[in-house]
């Protein structure tokens, strides 16, 4: 390798490592080599292996040098220029993955449309694949048709693909009704600070499953004896958590009382894919959940999950920081009600369609058109709460839009430990934003956007609103290692090119 390609992936491993917030010493034991190995090789003074590359990007769980993968590894983003026209909202990436786990509660076949085809998915998809479930894309590419075994090889399971998703988590629930004795990887996915499995434990030991954790799984036990004689009552109204605790209950036979369940958009697909499982639930789209479980299910299931509202949300956000006219079709507006009231009041210019049905037949859908506006600071701060509150995934996109109002926005990411920490990149492209505590931002507004060369914030929604801005900003930014950002949207820089984005996908080597 030339000495240049030597200081330039130095320089990425440097900041691959710096956004995990590793230093050079815990980077040298996970590779079991000296600190001082290390330093060269980030300095550019020592030659490198693909080998050595490769290890370091598992590592690091950053990809630093792509081999044969199509995907993006870097994004060079010509801002300033202004989107027009209309553009779909995807399916919804929480809810698909979601459906990926549930598939195992059933021995038919499953039929899934138009399916996200996203990092997230893809290693649900390897974790599945490699326990013996067979899942084909159909229809040119835009379904996915999965098909059991007779007997799951759970000791064959992908590690390394199960630990880079925390979605793996959910197959807790399907799988205590399939054996008696399991293991699966720590859940992974965004680098968004601690956050417990404690509530799926306690709410999933009322069906007997014990777990412990040890070497780097979760070593699961369960106890056939032990069954829901009394409501479930959720320690936290978590989406994820109520997923698992619906996976449990579906296949269950009797009746379960969840309380304290999440209603958000996730959690009504996956009731609505459970329905077409022959199993019922009553009290969809609130926080007590009744389960009429079905002891065995072999269906042959053809299911549409509904839009992302979350994807909304980003559409959005990308029309007001680059002051467009764009129509954002297909919008999930029973999931985006709160957060158009609150840019209402901020004095955003827009319309709504009628409602019409998504193709699961229940998902009310709406086109929005959004013009630009001149915003003014919320006088509350901005915080998300459950549905039908402000949603959690959406808290990120008001960074952004609120660098672009007049006056001081107070945001308040209070469920993950460091996120909010992830919306101080905003201030290598001209935005005024303060960190008060881990959880509190304070952004003043309006922004002079400007251009950045930046790695790419390792928390999905985070790293969208550093794109966002890098689009509204006048010349040529790059964005860094957007692996993240793949994880939850699918071809999101194409799609945004046909609106009139300019977004070039490259690879240093």
């Amino acid at each position: 390798m030339t000495d240049d390609y030597l200081v330039r992936i130095g320089r990425l491993i440097r900041d691959a490592r710096q956004h995990r917030g590793w230093t050079q010493a815990q980077l040298a034991e996970a590779l079991s080599t000296s600190q001082s190995a290390v330093n060269r090789i980030e300095r550019g003074n020592q030659n490198i292996s693909l080998e050595m590359i490769a290890r370091i990007g598992e590592a690091l769980d950053s990809e630093i040098v792509s081999l044969g993968y199509a995907g993006p590894m870097h994004l060079r983003v010509v801002g300033g220029r202004r989107l027009s026209g209309a553009i779909d909202v995807k399916t919804s990436k929480n809810a698909c993955v979601a459906l990926l786990c549930a598939t195992l509660l059933n021995a038919g076949r499953t039929t899934l449309r138009r399916v996200a085809r996203i990092e997230e998915v893809y290693r649900i998809l390897e974790v599945l694949g490699s326990i013996g479930v067979k899942a084909r894309w159909i229809n040119d590419g835009n379904d996915l048709e999965i098909v059991p075994p007779a007997e799951l090889e759970l000791d064959a399971m992908d590690t390394d693909a199960a630990r880079r998703t925390r979605s793996v988590i959910m197959f807790l629930g399907p799988l205590l009704h399939r054996t008696e004795r399991f293991r699966i990887p720590y859940a992974g996915g965004c680098d968004l600070g601690t956050r417990t499995v404690q509530p799926h434990m306690n709410a999933l030991r009322h069906f007997g499953l014990d777990v412990t954790a040890t070497d780097g799984s979760y070593h699961a036990i369960v106890d056939r004896e032990v069954t829901p004689h009394r409501p479930i009552v959720l320690t936290e109204r978590g989406d994820t958590v109520t997923e698992n605790a619906l996976l449990a209950a579906a296949r269950h036979e009797g009746v379960t009382v969840i309380r304290n369940a999440s209603s958000n958009y996730m959690v009504q697909d996956l009731c609505f894919f459970l329905e077409e499982l022959g199993v019922r639930v009553e009290g969809i789209g609130t926080t007590t959940l009744t389960v009429h479980g079905v002891g065995y299910i072999e269906r042959d299931v053809d299911y549409a999950p509904s839009e992302d509202p979350v994807e909304a949300m980003s559409l959005l956000a990308a029309a007001v920081v680059t002051e467009s006219e764009l129509t954002i079709r297909r919008v999930p507006i029973e999931f985006l009600e709160i957060e158009l009231a609150v840019l209402e009041e901020m004095g955003l210019d827009h319309d709504l369609t009628d409602e019409y049905r998504a193709d699961n037949g229940r998902t009310r859908l709406v086109d929005l058109t959004v013009r630009p506006s001149k915003l003014r600071a919320p006088i509350d701060k901005i915080h998300p709460m459950p549905f039908p509150g402000l949603n959690i995934d959406n808290v990120p996109f008001f960074a952004a839009i609120a660098a672009t109002a007049q006056g001081s926005t107070l945001i308040h990411d209070w469920v993950y430990d460091n996120r909010a920490i992830y919306l101080t990149e905003l201030t290598r492209l001209g935005a005024q934003v303060k960190l008060l505590d881990p959880h509190r931002v304070l952004v003043e507004g309006p922004t002079r956007w400007r251009v950045a060369e930046m790695m790419c914030p390792p928390a999905l929604r985070p790293a969208v609103v550093v794109l966002l801005a890098m689009m509204a900003a006048e010349g040529t930014s790059v964005l860094r290692n957007v692996y993240v950002i793949n994880r939850g949207y699918e071809d999101l820089a194409e799609r945004l090119n046909t609106i009139g984005a300019q977004i070039e996908i490259f690879r240093d080597i």
